[in-house]
């Protein structure tokens, strides 16, 4: 494990290790408050880098990495590249809504009138 002591070069590191391998790698962070420590930490299982800091001036870096990381590891398919010059690559299909259905195949649960039912009177000593 490495420990790098300037923020460019963690998230450099940690952004390429995510492209060379995103099926094996891994995001840790730990956020220690009794030692007011900040530890994050990436591996693929053959590399491993961690950044710790104890300084809260590094919040809002922390958080624009997650949010690149993120949005690099959302489930999203690649649109294909064209064949030909002239061609334009398909648009992915989504799937249709459930809310697109035929009123018809549509069942709602009965109505119920407001009526409860009674409770049982207090036994008395």
């Amino acid at each position: 494990m490495v420990y790098i002591h300037s923020w460019q070069e963690f998230q450099d590191a940690a952004e390429a290790l995510y492209a060379k391998s995103p099926d094996k790698a891994r995001y840790v962070v730990k956020w220690k408050s009794a030692e007011g420590k900040l530890v994050l930490k990436i591996t693929d299982d053959t590399t491993c880098i961690k950044f710790k800091t104890f300084s809260s001036i590094f919040l809002n870096r922390f958080e624009a990495l997650n949010l690149s990381l993120i949005q690099k590891m959302q489930n999203r398919r690649k649109e294909e590249q064209p064949k030909s010059i002239g061609e334009q690559p398909t648009p992915p299909v989504e799937p249709v809504a459930e809310s697109t259905a035929p009123a018809a195949t549509i069942q709602s649960a009965p109505i119920t009138s407001g009526v409860s039912k009674k409770k049982k009177p207090k036994k008395k000593k």
